[in-house]
């Protein structure tokens, strides 16, 4: 049986200088994002698109939901399996090729989650679990192009890290 689950959003528009759109450098590019019950996210477009690089982009945002989706699966998994998460760190990135025309496209996403485990918990099968997670991912599912995974498993015991895997899925 499935279920299905609608989210909401509301965009606005803060970037009108006075004249609209009149012309291609006559608006800025700010906007902010909200849904119900949770803050306004204040966004403007990447800076290479005369955005202000003090706020999120759209492009941003979408590298942020796959490395959080992953890491709220892997999780999930994780816990099931009886591996034991102490700490977690993603430092993800993503290639946009933008054509001539201007119309582009991201044509490649890897997430390099650092993932430190109990003493007790079984490395290997922390590290097989990125692949499930990636499975269940529902952003990285609806997504027309590779997610990549460079994965980096610490074990540590009361005093130190004494075993490390890594490993490209």
């Amino acid at each position: 049986m499935s279920r299905v689950h609608q989210y909401r959003t509301r965009l606005h528009w803060t970037g009108n200088a006075g004249s609209g759109t009149s012309a291609y450098r006559a608006y800025g590019r700010d906007h902010a994002v909200g849904a119900a019950g949770r803050p306004d996210l204040a966004l403007s477009s990447d800076p290479a698109f005369r955005g202000d690089p003090a706020r999120w982009n759209p492009e941003l945002l979408l590298l942020a939901a796959i490395s959080s989706c992953h890491q709220l699966w892997y999780l999930h998994l994780c816990a099931e399996a009886g591996v034991v998460v102490l700490n977690y760190e993603d430092d993800a990135d993503a290639i946009l090729t933008e054509e001539a025309s201007g119309a582009g496209q991201f044509t490649a996403v890897t997430l390099r989650p650092r993932v430190t485990i109990a003493a007790t918990s079984d490395a290997a099968a922390a590290l097989r679990l990125h692949h499930d997670a990636n499975a269940m991912c529902f952003i990285a599912r609806s997504l027309n192009l590779p997610v990549h995974h460079e994965p980096c498993i610490v074990r540590a015991d009361a005093a130190d890290i004494h075993e490390t895997l890594t490993s490209r899925i």
